[in-house]
């Protein structure tokens, strides 16, 4: 079904009511970040508008990965719409698992999404997925902590910097980290994060012919400052920490420093949540002066799998949850520095969001990442924190385990760096890589 008109205009709304048309029940699986959270309050507004009721299927991060990955490749069909991201989409849109939405409204502006979305939200041309919002990676800091140490952050810091400043602000006698890391097993969580750190350290997942590349100096180097630099000014249990465990730190005010998803600086300086919200700066995420950063491109999308019964409705909750009309209905609500960041070319040309603090960092962050040139020596993957093959998935899942095992003291770095070369290189033989 082809949508010529807004689904905010009345006239298509009364049409549709008195037309007798089938008002459905969506159900949407998503994850628990705090904008999703957010949208699920706002749902009366779409189900005023359209008729069509949502049931939410809200999870943590990875169980929703698993859980959307099983319903599509075993076409289950427990959700109308299941929240995704740039991994999953162009593989998923390939194999024909997936809705094209290339037939949106003309009132829904398709071509105002930032072309880095679009563009990882696509197969051969097509969208499969529209952005809720987009992020990458970035710094955010506690300005009065980095003051007290007697250092300022530069814009573009050193992972050198990054570390004698997490050791400078931490204070133990009161409950204060220098730096709050991820190191939660998940190839979208600990994974993702040591994954862009790596590639500024010059590592990357496989050379040129797809061998694993675990066994290289670069790698080691990343893990090795990474653990000690956590053991010297991270928290207990950092293992166990993936975003929202991190979030939840530096809104306490129990971290010096948060490297992490450009979406979290709305939530770190509203006062609402935030007990430092006044007292957070921003920077690019550090890098070792080899060319590369340590920040990550992605976004969190709505797909649509293919074979639901529910198409025409689905459609209509991705043009509204992901539209310039929703942005104003949560600017409205909850104010501009709450709207879904980083999907849009005119969110950045509003004189409303502009003067932002974090405005211009998320953007210079996510224009900044380069998946198809995201490693210092060449690689044969397209892809920041991840690799986008069907099989990164579950390699990366087995090899974040090991990292994590070491974060948490399990085992040396030299034995889970020996266990993902053996990991990777035994999964890309048997799937006929080598």
């Amino acid at each position: 079904m082809r949508f010529t008109k807004s689904i905010f205009a009345a006239t298509a709304v009364a049409a549709m009511v008195s037309g007798g048309a089938l008002a459905e029940s969506l159900t949407i699986a998503t994850v628990n970040n705090g904008d999703m959270i957010r949208m699920q309050g706002l749902t009366e507004d779409f189900t005023a508008k359209t008729g069509h009721e949502v049931e939410w299927v809200t999870l943590e991060e990875n169980v929703l990965r698993q859980r959307v990955t099983t319903d599509i490749s075993t076409k289950g069909g427990a959700f109308d719409i299941m929240t995704i991201g740039m991994y999953e989409t162009p593989i998923w849109g390939s194999n024909g698992w997936l809705v094209p939405l290339d037939d949106l409204s003309d009132e829904y502006n398709a071509a105002d999404i930032l072309p880095a979305m679009s563009g990882g939200l696509s197969h051969d041309g097509t969208l499969f997925a529209a952005p809720f919002y987009g992020e990458s990676s970035m710094i955010m800091y506690r300005t009065d902590l980095m003051e007290a140490a007697g250092l300022e952050m530069p814009d573009a810091p050193s992972w050198a910097f990054i570390a004698k400043a997490a050791r400078e602000m931490t204070d133990r006698d009161k409950d204060i980290n220098g730096i709050c890391l991820r190191g939660k097993a998940g190839w979208g969580e600990g994974g993702a994060f040591i994954t862009a750190m790596s590639n500024s350290f010059g590592a990357r997942w496989f050379d040129e012919k797809w061998n694993a590349q675990f066994d290289t100096r670069e790698w080691s180097d990343t893990l090795n400052f990474f653990v000690n630099m956590m053991k010297d000014a991270g928290p207990a249990g950092y293992a166990t920490n993936g975003f929202n465990e991190n979030l939840s730190l530096f809104q306490q005010g129990k971290c010096g420093m948060w490297i992490d998803a450009t979406v979290a600086a709305s939530f770190v300086t509203n006062p609402k949540d935030s007990t430092v919200a006044d007292k957070v700066g921003f920077a690019l995420a550090p890098d070792n002066g080899m060319g590369v950063r340590s920040n990550w491109l992605w976004a969190w999308a709505l797909a649509i799998p293919a074979g639901t019964q529910k198409e025409a409705a689905a459609k209509q909750f991705i043009e509204w949850a992901t539209s310039t009309s929703y942005i104003e209905l949560v600017a409205e609500k909850e104010g501009w520095a709450n709207v879904p960041p980083g999907a849009r070319i005119s969110l950045y040309e509003n004189s409303n969001y502009k003067d932002i603090p974090f405005a211009k960092k998320t953007l210079e962050s996510i224009l900044s990442a380069d998946p198809n040139n995201s490693t210092v020596d060449p690689s044969p993957y397209v892809g920041v924190q991840f690799a986008a093959i069907p099989e990164f998935a579950g390699i990366a899942t087995e090899v974040s385990q090991e990292f994590s095992a070491a974060y948490a003291g399990k085992q040396t770095v030299a034995e889970a760096l020996a266990k993902a070369q053996d990991i990777t290189n035994e999964a890309m033989e048997a799937a006929g890589y080598r």
